[in-house]
């Protein structure tokens, strides 16, 4: 069972909640500069309203993801692993979808329907996701990484001073020494050894609990350094029964799941549909397959015309393909001190090719970029976006967040692997587009600046929308990037038509993991130990989500040029762009819906908000 399967109701956002109680600064921060957001519509309101009946079934049952999200009041609770949890969420889930639809039934307003609509939908995928996930397989938790991510949000530069404390009390009830409450450890065990006397049911995979029981000690580590980080009195004793507490868990997994875990990491294709479907992809997976093996080819050979013409910059005679090139560019490494500086400096010249561009409207604050801590690299190996407070938010900024070096696969000699995907020059150009501006950073942004409703920020998530934009914010940005620039865009262009063929084939059956392995260090170029993450996350990491980039930034292209079809020279990209920023995470058929009815009107453009 994944972090996302523990918190069942945020089943859909998980690929980006696991970075987003991932940041532990390396050095002090300056505090948050807060940017006042919008007064709220008078529909955003009432929407907000009815959203509340799902954010209290998650405050009761996934407190630790509801608090990280913005719901008050949780700070102090912990997740219910108690016997029955499962039906009683269910049947609290049951109960608010009988409210929402009595409202929607009544509702007048469109805008207040459609976000019932997508409350309600959520709700039900989350009954469906459930029963699934208790049909096939004997529940799994990673107690190590759970934990980590629930005190990562309490102990936090930009967590106020006195709901620190909080973590304390969290870390006391996991370890069972607060009044009503058993070891988080007994009450997992417990239930796993229950589901694995039913023979029908699938075990984890072995090699997710390899991994997991390999990093296991980072993220332990992880969570000490975080009370001693923050000087929480009185965490030593609870955090000690904590490492006791885990490594016999650990042991468990050893003695009696990892000997019975399957090899075979396919999941049953009715789950990976639901996956699929939850990760925002509603093409069947055959059609996904075949759009991204026709993209793979067509990408490769944009980058073969253009890997000659680096090749004569750099005076390298003989290089001319495309593979060679890109190792050779790699070779120049940015090197400790110099990739923070580098990925901020990078970071202005995009800002000002933006502005410059017209592309879309900045915001006045900075964004922040750094490094991640250890613990960080075991738990989420991808330079990714630590998403903002969502909701409430009082100033909090998301932070893009680098790892240079990832544990080693079980059994390999080295503790680490270093990736060098990311520290040489060429490659800054898309992971800040990406992951910053005018990426996932001013999209998390102006999630909180605009006033958002509540449903089309929490409930609409899926990584089709969200990652889509990540990708297309690449696009817009290549024509202004250096040659070499360009050229290391398009190689993470085909990493993500790879990821769009490879993970749907692997559980076809149609590749084994090797031979994805090969196809990311041999034709997409990835390091090694780049391509074994990719490989983890196909397979047991969160199967179904890597699809989701390639999928969702070709259904952005697809509306961007439906829009320009019909405007013509009216088209502006930059009131397109912000208004696709306005509309929170929208699913893309509910995206083209609010484009074309709002923001176009017979041939002229209006922007909405």
């Amino acid at each position: 069972m994944s972090f996302a399967q523990v918190f069942p109701s945020q089943r859909k956002v998980a690929a980006l909640l696991l970075a987003s109680a991932l940041a532990l600064p390396v050095a002090a921060q300056q505090p948050p500069q807060a940017t006042p957001a919008r007064k709220p519509a008078h529909w955003v309101v009432r929407s907000d309203e009815n959203t509340r009946l799902l954010l209290d079934v998650d405050a009761r049952f996934s407190p630790e993801s509801a608090g990280q999200q913005g719901v008050e009041g949780v700070d102090e609770n912990i997740i219910d692993l108690t016997p029955g949890f499962e039906e009683r969420l269910r049947k609290a889930t049951e109960e608010a979808v009988g409210v929402l639809k009595s409202r929607l039934a009544a509702e007048k307003d469109p805008l207040v329907r459609q976000d019932l609509e997508i409350l309600v939908q959520a709700a039900e995928d989350s009954i469906q996701g459930s029963l699934l996930e208790e049909k096939y397989q004997v529940p799994y938790f990673n107690l190590s990484r759970l934990i980590f991510y629930s005190t990562r949000a309490l102990l936090d530069d930009q967590i106020a001073e006195q709901r620190r404390p909080a973590a304390l009390v969290r870390l006391r009830k996991y370890t069972g020494m607060a009044p009503g409450h058993k070891p988080l450890t007994e009450l997992a065990t417990a239930l796993m050894r229950e589901r694995m006397k039913n023979p029908a049911l699938l075990m984890p995979v072995k090699s997710e609990v390899e991994r997991d029981l390999g990093n296991s000690g980072y993220l332990v580590e992880g969570v000490g350094q975080l009370f001693g980080r923050y000087q929480i009195a009185g965490y030593e004793a609870p955090f000690a029964k904590l490492k006791e507490q885990l490594a016999a868990y650990d042991e468990f997994l050893r003695k009696e799941v990892l000997p019975k875990a399957r090899t075979d990491f396919r999941l049953p294709p009715e789950l990976y549909a639901f996956n699929l479907r939850q990760y925002g992809v509603d093409i069947p997976p055959g059609e996904l397959v075949e759009r991204a093996h026709q993209a793979f080819r067509e990408i490769r050979l944009e980058m073969q015309k253009i890997a000659p013409e680096v090749a004569r910059l750099r005076g390298w005679n003989g290089a001319t393909d495309y593979r060679d090139v890109i190792r050779k560019l790699k070779k120049d490494q940015l090197i400790g001190e110099a990739i923070l500086p580098h990925y901020r400096e990078r970071l202005g010249r995009i800002e000002d090719i933006i502005r410059r561009q017209k592309l879309v409207t900045l915001p006045e604050r900075a964004a922040r970029i750094r490094l991640a801590s250890a613990a960080e690299s075991a738990g989420l190996p991808a330079p990714n976006m630590r998403p903002p407070r969502l909701l409430g938010n009082t100033g909090e900024m998301g932070e893009f967040i680098l790892p240079l070096n990832i544990p080693a696969p079980p059994g390999s000699k080295e503790a680490t692997q270093r990736m060098d995907d990311f520290t040489h020059e060429a490659a800054s150009w898309s992971l800040v587009a990406h992951e910053a501006r005018p990426g996932h950073e001013m999209q998390f942004a102006a999630i909180v600046e605009n006033g958002v409703s509540s449903a089309r920020v929490i409930y609409a998530f899926n990584s089709t929308n969200v990652e889509g934009w990540g990708l297309y914010s690449e696009a817009i940005i290549k024509p202004y990037m250096s040659l070499e620039g360009q050229l290391c865009s398009l190689q993470f262009r085909l990493q993500r038509a790879a990821r769009a063929f490879l993970d749907p084939e692997l559980q076809m059956g149609k590749v084994t993991p090797q031979q994805a392995h090969d196809v990311l260090t041999t034709e997409v170029v990835l390091s090694d130990a780049m391509a074994n993450q990719e490989v983890e996350r196909y397979t047991f990491r969160a199967p179904g989500q890597a699809t989701a980039y390639f999928y969702g930034y070709t259904r952005l292209v697809d509306l961007r040029h439906e829009l320009e079809g019909k405007l013509g020279a009216k088209f502006d990209q930059q009131k397109f762009h912000d208004f696709i920023l306005a509309q929170g995470l929208l699913p893309p058929d509910l995206l083209r819906k609010a484009v074309l009815e709002e923001f176009v009107d017979k041939d002229a453009v209006k922007v909405g908000n």
